[in-house]
């Protein structure tokens, strides 16, 4: 019997930087993590608002009618257990410098290695599983945070409503400005209909969601498109998806949203303000907008409630007034996001 050693240079191009792990740019690409939504629908409509559905994935209208939802389903290729849906319904086909997509941004820290705008960009290789009750060429695009560098692709569907993999090579930009700090340092977008003004397979001075010759997924109603196993990483190979624990996902989602346990405030003196700090589990990407939901127990009044982050990441600090007090009197904080998405 014979014994072989494979050295990283074996494993090819993929992984020519030695990454054998950490090589997905994408966090939460199998769709696993729903924190908003628990797997209910969101619906995004034309207002050029973006909604975000399973975490780090938002959909985004532009458009005079169209409407669509997205919602985590339990459809998805071998290998994985959750996708993202998207349904049409309510129809766009007049489609001149409207678009309607689904996208996700990446934070210039994790791809500061990249070196884009250098003469040294790197090639990086995106695949993904999608699936559609519609057939024929779909349109996409990578993108700098300014919107004025893109590269418009295409990718076909050639069944309906099968699973499909997809891989598209990337040459690196070696011009534009592209952000390498807590900003959106890379921006990819799938195109459901619009912007089909620039040819696929270059970069363009100017802002792209799709590709010419792409279909108009808006113009059907019901129709359908899924979408999982998002990679986006070195080199020129796609490699397998790489899957991390829940609880890895999970971590690296909270960085952007993240949901709090309760804050309760207590004091015995009147018209006094009590504040209190409840840190994050991780560190957010910037100081987040807070929401919550404020009551009083044990029969105290209480008003002037507030949630401040200043320049905190990491904690956020809870503050109201008490007007009356009892001994029992609480003052409570709810229902708390904390939202620090791109």
């Amino acid at each position: 019997m014979t014994s072989k050693a494979f050295g990283l240079a074996q494993l090819g191009n993929a992984y020519s930087d030695g990454a054998l792990s950490n090589r997905n740019k994408i966090i939460n690409g199998g769709m696993v993590i729903d924190q908003r939504n628990a797997g209910a629908a969101v619906t995004v409509n034309s207002n050029a608002a973006s909604f975000f559905s399973v975490d780090r994935f938002s959909g985004l209208g532009n458009g005079s009618a169209g409407v669509f939802t997205l919602q985590q389903d339990s459809s998805a290729p071998a290998g994985f257990v959750k996708s993202l849906k998207a349904v049409v319904t309510t129809i766009d086909s007049s489609i001149s410098s409207e678009n309607y997509r689904v996208q996700y941004k990446i934070e210039g820290n994790d791809v500061a290695d990249l070196g884009f705008g250098l003469a040294t960009a790197k090639t990086i290789t995106l695949s993904f599983w999608v699936r559609s009750s519609e057939t024929g060429t779909f349109g996409a695009s990578v993108k700098n945070s300014a919107q004025n560098r893109s590269y418009p692709f295409t990718y076909s569907v050639s069944s309906a409503d099968t699973w499909e993999y997809k891989t598209i090579t990337i040459a690196g930009d070696t011009t534009g400005t592209w952000l390498t700090d807590t900003g959106v340092g890379l921006w990819i977008t799938w195109s459901l209909g619009g912007d089909t003004n620039n040819a696929a397979g270059a970069w363009i001075g100017a802002n792209s969601i799709g590709a010419t010759g792409q279909i108009n997924l808006m113009a059907t109603l019901n129709a359908t498109w899924y979408i999982t196993g998002v990679q986006l990483e070195v080199g020129d190979t796609a490699t397998p998806f790489e899957h991390r624990s829940y609880g890895q996902e999970l971590a690296l989602c909270e960085r952007y949203y993240t949901t709090l346990t309760t804050a309760t405030l207590r004091n015995a003196v009147a018209n006094y303000y009590v504040t209190s700090d409840v840190s994050h589990t991780t560190t957010m990407r910037a100081p987040p907008t807070v929401t919550y939901s404020f009551s009083t127990a044990g029969s105290a009044v209480a008003d002037n409630d507030s949630a401040s982050t200043s320049s905190r990441v990491k904690t956020i600090r809870f503050q109201c007034r008490f007007t009356t007090v009892t001994t029992t009197g609480l003052a409570n904080f709810s229902n708390i996001t904390a939202d620090a998405e791109l």
